[in-house]
C-alpha cells in the first residue's frame, strides 16, 4: 500500500505489490533475499573465473592490459580503468590545483570521481588493513549484492515477483557485470539510485532524501532522481485534480524539499572542484580531458554531445543515427508493458536518459553507464516469455568475455 493517503476511487497509479517472504527456488522455499543473493553469487563466481583466466593469459603472453603500469595482481587487474584515480584521492585527496599540458589545457586527474566511494574504501583500509585494491573490491562486490536485493524489491514492487527475479539475473549477469566487482563506485551507485527509486515508488520521500544524496556524491547522474521527482510530482498534481490521488499539502511539501535539496547536492561538486582549486570550472574542464581523445578540444554544451561526436565521424549520417537512438528510446519507454512499471520508473528512465544524452560523451563506458536502467529489464513483455527470456540470458552471459576482451585490451573505458 502507498503511505499516508486513501482516496475513494480507484488510484490511476498502480499500488506497490507485496514481496512474499519465502520463494520457491532450486526445488525448495528460501527466504527472497537469499534466493537474490545465490543468483548474486553463481554470477560472481562465474564473471571471476572469465576475469581470472583473461589475467592469467595476459600474464602468461606478457599482454598489455588497462592500467599496465600498476603491479600486476589480480587486484589490481580488478582495479583497472580509472580505479588508479580511486587509489589517488584515498592515498593523497585531491589536488589543489589542477595539472595542465603545454597548451595550458587541463589533464585528466581525480577531480573527475566523486568522493563518497573512496571515503567508504578508506574506511574499510583503516579497520581492517587492507591495501586499496582488495578493500576497493570488497567494497564493491558487497553494495553489488545489495543493489541486486533492492533491485528485486523495486521491480517486484510493480511487476511482480517472476519479473523481478527476471530482471535481478539479467543484472547479474549482464555483459557489463564484471563492474559489480571491480574497485570502482558502480555498484555503490546502482544501490543508492535503486533504493531512492523504491522509496520514491512507496512515497517515502523522506526515506528518498539520503540516498538521493549520496549519490550526488558517488558518480555524476544522481540529478536524475529530483528531475524524476518532479515529474512525479507534477503526475501527481494532476490526477489530484481529476480526483484520482489524495495528494495533500504535507506530502506536497515533502516532494518539494526533498526534490530541492538533492538538486542542491547533484550540483554541489562543480561548486566545491571550483572553491578548492580556485578554477571556477575546474570539475567542467576535468570531464572535458576525457574527450579530447574523441572530439578534440571543445566547450561543454548541454545536449550536443552526442551530435558532436556522430558528425564528426558520419557527418550527417551520424546525426541521423542520434536522432533515431532517441526515437526508438522514447518508443521503449511508451510501451504498455514498460509504462506498467509505475510513473516513478519510467520518469527515472525518462530522467536518467536524458542526462545521458545532455551531458555524456559517448564512447566505450557508454554501455555500463546504461546499468542504472536496469528496472527497465524488468517489463513483462520480456519477462513473461520464458524462449525470450532465456535467449537474453544466455546473450548476457556469453557477451560477457567479449566484453572484458575489448574493454581490458583493445579499447581502455
Amino acid at each position: 500500500m502507498t503511505a499516508g493517503t486513501t482516496s475513494t476511487r480507484r488510484p490511476v497509479a498502480a499500488e506497490p505489490l507485496g514481496v512474499p517472504r519465502r520463494l520457491r527456488f532450486a526445488g525448495r522455499e528460501v527466504p527472497w533475499w537469499a534466493a537474490v543473493l545465490v543468483v548474486y553469487a553463481v554470477s560472481r563466481l562465474l564473471t571471476t573465473a572469465l576475469m581470472l583466466a583473461l589475467f592469467i593469459a595476459a600474464t602468461v603472453g606478457h599482454w598489455e592490459f588497462a592500467s599496465p603500469r600498476m603491479n600486476p595482481t589480480f587486484f589490481t587487474f580488478s582495479g583497472s580503468w580509472d580505479g588508479s584515480y580511486y587509489s589517488q584521492i584515498v592515498e593523497q585527496g585531491y589536488p589543489t590545483s589542477l595539472p595542465l599540458d603545454a597548451d595550458g589545457s587541463v589533464q585528466q586527474n581525480p577531480w573527475a570521481f566523486l568522493p563518497l566511494f573512496p571515503l567508504i574504501v578508506r574506511g574499510l583500509m583503516f579497520v581492517t588493513g587492507l591495501g586499496f585494491y582488495p578493500a576497493g573490491f570488497t567494497v564493491a562486490i558487497l553494495f553489488g549484492a545489495a543493489a541486486s536485493v533492492v533491485l528485486f524489491r523495486l521491480v517486484a514492487a510493480r511487476a511482480g515477483v517472476s519479473s523481478a527475479f527476471w530482471a535481478t539475473a539479467f543484472f547479474c549477469f549482464s555483459p557489463l557485470s564484471f563492474v559489480l566487482q571491480i574497485a570502482y563506485a558502480e555498484t555503490l551507485f546502482f544501490f543508492l539510485m535503486f533504493a531512492a527509486l523504491l522509496a520514491m515508488i512507496h512515497r517515502r520521500y523522506w526515506v528518498m532524501l539520503p540516498f538521493g544524496v549520496a549519490a550526488a556524491f558517488t558518480r555524476p547522474g544522481a540529478l536524475a532522481l529530483p528531475l524524476a521527482l518532479a515529474i512525479v510530482l507534477v503526475v501527481r498534481f494532476v490526477r489530484a485534480r481529476r480526483g484520482t490521488d489524495a495528494f495533500r499539502p504535507r506530502e506536497q511539501l515533502t516532494m518539494l524539499v526533498t526534490g530541492a535539496l538533492m538538486a542542491v547536492a547533484g550540483m554541489a561538486w562543480p561548486i566545491i572542484a571550483a572553491v578548492v582549486t580556485g578554477t571556477g570550472d575546474a570539475y567542467v574542464s576535468t570531464e572535458l580531458s576525457w574527450w579530447t581523445g574523441f572530439i578534440g578540444n571543445v566547450a561543454f554544451v548541454p545536449l550536443t554531445p552526442w551530435f558532436l561526436l556522430s558528425w564528426r565521424y558520419l557527418s550527417i549520417l551520424g546525426a541521423v543515427i542520434v536522432i533515431g537512438i532517441v526515437a526508438g528510446y522514447t518508443w521503449i519507454l511508451t510501451r504498455p508493458s514498460v509504462r506498467a512499471l509505475g510513473t516513478e520508473v519510467i520518469a527515472y528512465a525518462a530522467s536518467y536518459g536524458l542526462y545521458l544524452f545532455a551531458v555524456f560523451l559517448p564512447q566505450q563506458s557508454t554501455f555500463r553507464l546504461l546499468l542504472p536502467l536496469a528496472p527497465l529489464a524488468g517489463a513483462r513483455g520480456l519477462t513473461r516469455h520464458r524462449r525470450a527470456r532465456k535467449a537474453a540470458l544466455l546473450t548476457c552471459i556469453a557477451l560477457q568475455p567479449v566484453a572484458l576482451v575489448l574493454l581490458w585490451f583493445i579499447g581502455y573505458p
